[in-house]
């Protein structure tokens, strides 16, 4: 157990887990900054008040998390800028991971590159905008160009030597993938999407992880606001068209109507603990032994207060079964 004063002076004791062979200890949630780059590019969530994110920010270290996750690319830039202003003042820092290999031009359109040039350019940004001396753990965002990735790593292990991150790791990686880029330097952590809608990775991807030391933290595990119980039909009809959830098959018939039938169970669940459905979604992935901590999104305040309670809530064996039973029966 690690015992997080905060800075209201409470303290939470949270427990915590080592990041694969890092001298990271995380919470079980982590605060993830993806929405909160706001709208106007590719990936967006639509518009954001940026007094809301930094609101966000503050209430998820104040109640105890102790990690934050973002990227570059995430607003172009904005996701960074954002978390090093909330980090600003404050006694009590939190670790920081980004990632890299998404770029965008000037017309704000994305492009990929894993290049060292490149990523010496991207870490020096970052660094930049996020207002630290050095990053705590620096990920490849994508495998593309998947021909660059041995490039890429080699470059990661170099900016590791240098100082300028502390720890290196990937996301949406294979385990053919993983294996290449092994051969050049140990992998910390992996960064996979992982929730009761995506399961994938169980079969391969988390057995290789766990035989080789390399954390996971999984994001989406409510499923970009779809489990958390806040989310109807005539919301996700009613979301803006700079909101990447509706190009989604997960957020459109037939999917949509099945997802939220599987919510009303997550609920049930829930209401017998005083925790809402996101919750559940989120105790379901921290149940495989495989997985480090789970990234989190808020762009509230009270968003933060709803998912808080995800750091200590576990799903009992039966309550699992009872999950498992019905997507077995809708499938």
């Amino acid at each position: 157990m690690a015992t997080i004063t905060s800075a209201t002076g409470t303290s939470e004791k949270f427990e915590t887990r080592t990041l694969g062979n890092s001298d990271l200890e995380l919470t079980p949630i982590g605060y993830g900054a993806w929405a909160i780059g706001g709208g106007n590019w590719e990936f967006g969530w639509g518009a954001q008040d940026e007094s809301e994110s930094i609101a966000a920010i503050g209430r998820a270290l104040d109640s105890g998390i102790n990690w934050i996750d973002t990227a570059a690319v995430y607003g172009l830039g904005h996701s960074e800028e954002v978390v090093g202003k909330a980090l600003q003042g404050r006694g009590r820092k939190p670790l920081v991971f980004t990632k890299c290999s998404m770029r965008w031009d000037k017309n704000r359109q994305i492009y990929r590159s894993l290049k060292a040039a490149s990523l010496q350019e991207e870490v020096e940004a970052s660094l930049q905008r996020l207002g630290v001396d050095a990053i705590d753990l620096y990920q490849i965002h994508w495998p593309n160009p998947e021909d660059e990735i041995e490039e890429g790593w080699e470059t990661l292990a170099k900016l590791q030597e240098q100082g300028k991150v502390r720890f290196i790791g990937v996301s949406n990686f294979s385990v053919a993938q993983m294996k290449r880029i092994q051969k050049i330097a140990p992998i910390t952590s992996l960064q996979p999407p992982y929730s009761l809608l995506r399961r994938d990775i169980e079969k391969e991807v988390l057995p290789f992880c766990r035989e080789n030391n390399i954390g996971v933290i999984n994001y989406s595990p409510m499923v970009s606001g779809l489990l958390t119980g806040k989310m109807t039909a005539e919301r996700v009809r009613n979301l803006p068209e700079d909101d990447w959830r509706k190009r989604s098959p997960n957020f459109q018939s037939p999917k949509l109507e099945r997802n939220l039938a599987l919510v009303e169970v997550l609920r049930e669940i829930g209401r017998e603990h005083g925790v809402e459905p996101g919750v559940v979604a989120i105790a379901w992935t921290l149940r495989n032994p495989a997985i480090t901590a789970a990234i989190v999104g808020a762009r509230r305040p009270d968003q933060v207060d709803g998912v808080i309670p995800a750091a200590t809530f576990r799903l009992s064996d039966a309550e699992a079964r009872r999950i498992e039973l019905w997507m077995v029966e809708h499938p």
